[in-house]
C-alpha cells in the first residue's frame, strides 16, 4: 500500500511534463488511469531509443500506469471523460491554454460534475499572461527562462541544460501542488485548479542569478562549472581524471589547505574566508590546481573521504550505472515489459519508511486497459465497448 494508494488519477498528459508528475504520483501508490489519443496514443510512443519496437522513452517515465484509448473529439469519448470524472480525485492535462475549454471538458466544466476534483494544468506558460497561447518546449522555455544565458563556458554559446529540466521541474512541481490541493481538500471538502507553467518554473530555480543582478545590478553570465559565490567550488584536474571539490565553508577551508599542503593560504588575507576567495579568486586558484595535480583523481578521493571534504568524480552515463551508491539506493531498477522484454529504468528517489514506493509495473501498452476500466468504473459491458469501438471513441 503506496502513500497514495486511496488516489486515483486520470491522465490526459502526454510527452514529458505530465507524464512525469504523474509517473511521481503512480510511484507513491496513486492509480493512474492514462488516457491516449486511439491508434497514436502519446507522441511519445514515437520517440526513440526502441527496444523490441518499443520507445523507450515512453517505458522510462509512463511505469505503473494503465492505459485506455478515447476519442476526446467525439461525443461519447466526452462522456466517457465526464463520467470517470466522478470517479477519480484528479484530472492531469498539459494541452496548450483553452484545448479543454474546446473540448467542453476544461475546469468549469469538470467541477460541477465533481466538484472534489483537483483539476492540474501542466503548460509552457500558464492560464494567463500575453504568452498562455504560445506552443513550449523544453530549450524554448531553458531558453526565455534565463538557464541557458547563465551555463556554459566563460564567453561560449549559451548552453542548454543536458536534461530536459524545463519540462521535469514543471513535472515535479505540479506533483507538489496536486499533493498540496489534496491536503488542502481533508479540509474544505472542495477540489481546485492547479496552473503550473513551465517557464515559472524556471525562473523559480534560477537561484541566486536572480539575487545577484537584483543586488549588484550585474548581469549573470557563464562561468564554467565553478560557483558563483563560493570558492572553491569545482573541478580540478589530476595526474588522472578531473575531480569535483566543494569547499563550502571556512572550517573545511582550513582542513582542505592543510591536505594540499597550502596551510599558508589559512591566514592570508586574500583567501581567509569565502568573501575573500570569491574576489580573490583568479589568484587562487591556480595555487591549488597546482596541487591537485600531484595525485590521481583516485588518490585523492581517498583523501578528502578520509577527511570530510565533499568531492566526486565527474561520471559518466554508465558510471553513475555502475556506482556503488546509486546501486544501493535502488535508483536503477529492473522490469518486465510485455513486448520489450528485460529492461532498466530509474528508481524511485523518494523514501519512505513506512509507505515506500514501488515499480510494480513497467509502461502499458497502448490501450491495453481500457476493456477493463470501462467495465470497472463504469459499468459498460463488451457490448457497449463493441459500440464504442464502432463509433471510434475508443
Amino acid at each position: 500500500m503506496g502513500a497514495l494508494s486511496d488516489i486515483k488519477v486520470l491522465d490526459l498528459t502526454r510527452v514529458l511534463a505530465g507524464p512525469y508528475c504523474t509517473m511521481v504520483l503512480a510511484d507513491l501508490g496513486a492509480e493512474i488511469i492514462k488516457v491516449e489519443q486511439p491508434i497514436v496514443g502519446d507522441d511519445a510512443r514515437a520517440f526513440g531509443p526502441y527496444l523490441e519496437g518499443e520507445s523507450g522513452y515512453f517505458m522510462s517515465i509512463n511505469r505503473n500506469k494503465e492505459s485506455m484509448t478515447v476519442n476526446l473529439k467525439s461525443p461519447e469519448g466526452k462522456e466517457i471523460i465526464k463520467a470517470m470524472v466522478k470517479e477519480v480525485d484528479v484530472v492531469v492535462e498539459n494541452f496548450r491554454p483553452g484545448t479543454m475549454k474546446k473540448l467542453g471538458l476544461d475546469y468549469e466544466v469538470l467541477k460541477e460534475i465533481n466538484p472534489r476534483i483537483i483539476y492540474a494544468a501542466s503548460t509552457g506558460y500558464g492560464q494567463s499572461g500575453p504568452y498562455s497561447q504560445r506552443p513550449a518546449y523544453d530549450a524554448v522555455v531553458q531558453a526565455m527562462g534565463g538557464i541557458m544565458s547563465i551555463t556554459g563556458q566563460p564567453g561560449g554559446e549559451p548552453t542548454r541544460v543536458g536534461s530536459s529540466i524545463g519540462d521535469i521541474i514543471a513535472g515535479i512541481m505540479t506533483a507538489i501542488g496536486i499533493l498540496a490541493a489534496l491536503h488542502e481538500r481533508e479540509n474544505s471538502g472542495l477540489g481546485q485548479m492547479v496552473d503550473v507553467a513551465m517557464l515559472d518554473c524556471q525562473v523559480a530555480i534560477l537561484e541566486n542569478a536572480i539575487t545577484r543582478y537584483l543586488y549588484t545590478g550585474d548581469v549573470p553570465h557563464p562561468i564554467g562549472n565553478r560557483h558563483p559565490s563560493i570558492v572553491p567550488f569545482e573541478p580540478f584536474a589530476t595526474k588522472s581524471d578531473q575531480i569535483i571539490v566543494a569547499v563550502g565553508n571556512d572550517r573545511l577551508w582550513v582542513t582542505f589547505c592543510d591536505l594540499l599542503g597550502l596551510n599558508e593560504l589559512v591566514d592570508d588575507p586574500r583567501f581567509y574566508n569565502n568573501p575573500k576567495r570569491s574576489e580573490n579568486y583568479l589568484e587562487l586558484r591556480p595555487k591549488i590546481a597546482e596541487k591537485m595535480l600531484t595525485k590521481t583523481a583516485e588518490e585523492w578521493q581517498a583523501i578528502f573521504d578520509e577527511n570530510g571534504i565533499p568531492s566526486g568524480p565527474i561520471n559518466t552515463v554508465d558510471k553513475v550505472l555502475e556506482n556503488p551508491q546509486v546501486i544501493a539506493r535502488h535508483m536503477i531498477e529492473e522490469i518486465e515489459h510485455p513486448v520489450a522484454g528485460h529492461t532498466r529504468i530509474p528508481g524511485i528517489p523518494i523514501k519512505l519508511s513506512r509507505t515506500p514506493g514501488e515499480i510494480h509495473k513497467a509502461a502499458p501498452l497502448l490501450g491495453a486497459d481500457t476493456e477493463k476500466l470501462l467495465g470497472k468504473y463504469l459499468g459498460y459491458d463488451a457490448e457497449k465497448i463493441a459500440e464504442l469501438r464502432e463509433k471510434k471513441a475508443i
